[in-house]
Parts: C-alpha cells; sequence; structure tokens
C-alpha cells in the first residue's frame, strides 16, 4: 500500500508542478488563473495525504473558491490582457535569477538540513484523539484570541474603506 501512495504523490507532485509552470508562463490571465486554481487544488490533496482533512476544505474554499474568484474579477475589470506582459518582459531575468537563487537555497537547505523533533503539547495520538478541528478552534479562540480579533477590525476597515471609495466615484 506504501508503494500506491508513493506513486500518487509523485503523479500530484508533478501535477503541481506542471500547473504552477503554467501559472508562470501562460500568457492568457485567465488561464493563468486556472492553472493557479489547480495548483490549490494539489495543495488540498497534499493535505489530504497527510491527514489534514480541515485544512484541504479550508484551501480549497478560500484559496481555490473565494480568492481566485476575487482574483479573476480584478483581472476582468482592469481588462489589461497581453499589452501589461509586454511593457513589463524586462522583468522576466529579474525573476529568472531570482527563481534560480530559491531553487539552489532549496536544493543545499534539502541535502544539507535535519529535519526536528515536533516540539509541544499536541501529538499526533492527541490529534487523532480530538480531531484537528477542534484544536485549531481551540487555539484560535484561546491562544490566539486577540490577533484573530485584530485580523477582522482590519477587515472591517477594509471593507469600510472600499464601499468610501466606491462611494466617491459614483
Amino acid at each position: 500500500m506504501e508503494l500506491l501512495q508513493l506513486i500518487f504523490f509523485y503523479v500530484v507532485a508533478l501535477v503541481t508542478l506542471v500547473a504552477g509552470i503554467g501559472v508562470i508562463s501562460c500568457r492568457n490571465p485567465i488561464n493563468s488563473a486556472i492553472s493557479l486554481v489547480m495548483t490549490f487544488f494539489c495543495l488540498a490533496v497534499f493535505y489530504v495525504m497527510l491527514h489534514a482533512p480541515f485544512m484541504a476544505a479550508i484551501q480549497v474554499m478560500v484559496y481555490a473558491g473565494a480568492i481566485m474568484v476575487l482574483i479573476i474579477f480584478v483581472m476582468m475589470l482592469l481588462n489589461q490582457g497581453l499589452v501589461a506582459i509586454g511593457k513589463h518582459r524586462h522583468a522576466l531575468v529579474g525573476a529568472g535569477i531570482a527563481a534560480a537563487l530559491l531553487v539552489v537555497q532549496m536544493v543545499i537547505t534539502v541535502t544539507k538540513g535535519q529535519v526536528s523533533e515536533p516540539v509541544g503539547a499536541i501529538t499526533a495520538k492527541v490529534v487523532e484523539s480530538v480531531g484537528h478541528t477542534q484544536l485549531i478552534g481551540q487555539a484560535m479562540f484561546t491562544d490566539f484570541l486577540l490577533p484573530f480579533e485584530i485580523a477582522s477590525i482590519l477587515l472591517l476597515v477594509a471593507i469600510v474603506g472600499a464601499v468610501v471609495l466606491a462611494k466617491r466615484e459614483v
């Protein structure tokens, strides 16, 4: 059974890499966004393989759903298409150099680095007995309540600001 899981992992990893390359290489922004959605779905599959179904569901609902709808909506509103690509072609050299440096850093980290042991009171047995969702909710509303409330206030301020800016233009 482990061989099947390994083969499945490599197939999903290959699809993720192809979709990621599609994000940066597609000339049409909508095709690039669709490749990004495919990448998000592959990441959700990785979460399922890591026995984190709640994170997989959040990945699909928040990123592949809501965030991509916003990105495509903005693309359609701007309607720049291929004109914007021609203006910024010189930036591809810098992006290529940065990507090459990141790949070199990643290879060095993977080959020379060491895996550390998990630290904390939440072990795999605790997660299996209590559940992912309950542990995330417990941490979010006890230990991280202040950052959660600050984030919600910032989102509310952003929504009010967007309404005020939109109201001025009408």
